[in-house]
């Protein structure tokens, strides 16, 4: 049975994904209430998990270094108790060749190299170039619905990374190309960086040994 997520790891856990947010954005994406949301992230604050900066006209909640040990000794005795069978694991260990492709095709969306200047952004002129990048992240498409049903049979709080992504492709095959790639928007690749940051966060993996197995 899928395990539902404590409101308090909920929102330490959305401020980690969202990476600088205010109360209306951690609300949303832990799925609770702005006074749930205003008492757990008061409290974490005098714990010393998370800070809150102003900057450049925008305010919002961070997570600091020891907010991140606490999120992920929370996700880890969650998981151990909710994945026994190493689930979460394995669909990790699945997902790292398919998160190449995401980021070699958002770089394709981005540069198309010519003869003049390999980094040349990409102009969208060629319709080809598009229309293969965008086969692509359908087909990556197909392949996130089924680890994504996996992963929410056993952790509810994996639910939506599938619909999220998909609606995202949908409206940019539509025109909105913006929704490739943005990270200030619910773009394909920035539900996919949050996926990837879901993994690595309930694993404990480091970032900077993954690409290393990853090659290996």
């Amino acid at each position: 049975m899928t395990r539902q997520s404590p409101p308090d790891l909920m929102i330490l856990h959305a401020v980690r994904l969202l990476g600088f947010a205010g109360f209306d954005a951690v609300a949303q994406r832990a799925a609770t209430r702005d006074s749930e949301v205003i008492r757990v992230l008061s409290a974490a604050e005098r714990e010393g998990w998370v800070q809150h900066a102003e900057f450049a006209g925008l305010a919002g909640w961070s997570l600091t270094d020891a907010g991140r040990i606490e999120n992920e000794r929370l996700l880890s005795a969650e998981r151990q108790d909710a994945d026994p069978g190493g689930i979460v694991q394995d669909v990790y260990r699945e997902f790292l060749p398919l998160n190449a492709r995401l980021l070699s095709a958002v770089t394709d969306w981005q540069i198309r190299p010519t003869q003049a200047d390999r980094f040349a952004p990409n102009d969208h002129t060629d319709a080809n170039w598009d229309t293969r990048i965008l086969d692509e992240l359908a087909a990556l498409n197909r392949l996130l619905g089924p680890q994504i049903e996996r992963l929410t049979a056993v952790l509810s709080r994996f639910d939506g990374y599938s619909s999220r992504f998909d609606s995202a492709l949908t409206r940019a095959t539509s025109g909105e190309s913006d929704l490739i790639d943005k990270t200030d928007q619910d773009s394909c690749h920035r539900v996919w960086f949050e996926l990837h940051e879901d993994l690595v966060a309930t694993l404990g993996v480091d970032r900077g040994s993954e690409y290393i197995a990853e090659a290996d």
